[in-house]
């Protein structure tokens, strides 16, 4: 009789750290999932600047901020020829997260190059499993 105690409470230890490890390993592969759709978000919200679809990243910005900006006119003559991460993105809580972008773009029509700095923050919305951007687009003069 104590044998089979002993096996059963052996069985359930076992089972309590099974269960403990599937749920810490179910944490690490969502935080895995949302630092990859991160990652993805970054790289083609540069992707878009760099190639002039500034409507396409437009689209990264947050629904609410969407519906009061434009893509301002002007922008169809200004070419970015230099992308640069200078600060990774930097965890401000859970949810959101902090870069820093040197852009060096070109305004076609007077060939004057520009630098700016463009703050980036994004934030994650776990409902709609996305990253959005609440900054706003860069501030190209």
């Amino acid at each position: 009789m104590t044998l089979r105690l002993a096996r059963h409470r052996l069985a359930q230890a076992l089972l309590v750290v099974a269960v403990l490890l599937g749920l810490s390993g179910c944490a690490t592969y969502r935080e895995d999932r949302k630092q990859d759709s991160l990652e993805a978000a970054l790289n083609a919200y540069a992707a878009a600047l760099r190639w002039g679809y500034y409507e396409t990243a437009v689209g990264y910005l947050h629904p609410e901020k969407r519906k009061v900006v434009e893509v301002p006119k002007g922008l169809t003559d200004i070419r970015v020829v230099r992308y640069d991460v200078v600060q990774p993105p930097i965890p401000m809580g859970d949810t959101e997260r902090v870069q820093i972008v040197q852009i060096d773009y070109v305004h076609q029509d007077v060939q004057s190059v520009h630098t700016l700095s463009d703050r980036q923050t994004w934030r994650y919305e776990p409902e709609a499993k996305s990253w959005w951007l609440y900054s706003g687009l860069p501030a190209f003069k």
